[in-house]
């Protein structure tokens, strides 16, 4: 290999890049014809009436979508205020029903509370366990147990 050559020369800079290009022709194909074109005139007259009779045709095509997509928003919004006041309604049955519930444990609470049962306790003739009223039996033998009338009751 001859790196005297690399050396010497400036290989770092390819300044070949930078030179300006020459235009490429362009490939055309020999087998096609192109052919004059026959009555220009009349091309003419039919492109102008489909550009004139394209024009109204645009526009109430453009006029029909707009009014289609007002009709859909029209739907759209009556159909989510549907939705809207079905969620209010079911919204406010559960508030009511909540206030139910809190009202229900409330009656609850007040019957239950401690005052109360006292109160009931009383009225009907109970009173609190005093040391002589409390009766203690003593079982030896932990699996039976003799009644008042004298029988035995066993585990088994």
């Amino acid at each position: 290999m001859d790196n005297l050559k690399y050396y010497n020369d400036s290989v770092a800079y390819d300044f070949e890049m930078f030179a300006p290009k020459t235009a490429e022709k362009k490939n055309t194909r020999d087998n096609i014809v192109v052919m004059p074109h026959a009555n220009t005139a009349a091309r003419r007259r039919k492109q102008a009436a489909a550009k004139q009779l394209s024009v109204p045709v645009t526009l109430i095509m453009c006029a029909a979508f707009v009014l289609a997509g007002f009709c859909g928003n029209i739907a759209l919004r009556l159909q989510i205020n549907e939705v809207n006041s079905q969620i209010n309604n079911v919204k406010a049955a559960i508030a009511e029903l909540d206030s139910e519930k809190t009202e229900l444990e409330v009656q609850l609470q007040r019957r239950i509370s401690y005052a109360n049962l006292e109160i009931e306790a009383s009225e009907l003739g109970m009173t609190k366990p005093e040391k002589d009223n409390v009766v203690y039996i003593r079982v030896n033998n932990k699996d039976a147990a003799k009644m008042a009338d004298g029988n035995m009751v066993t585990a088994e």
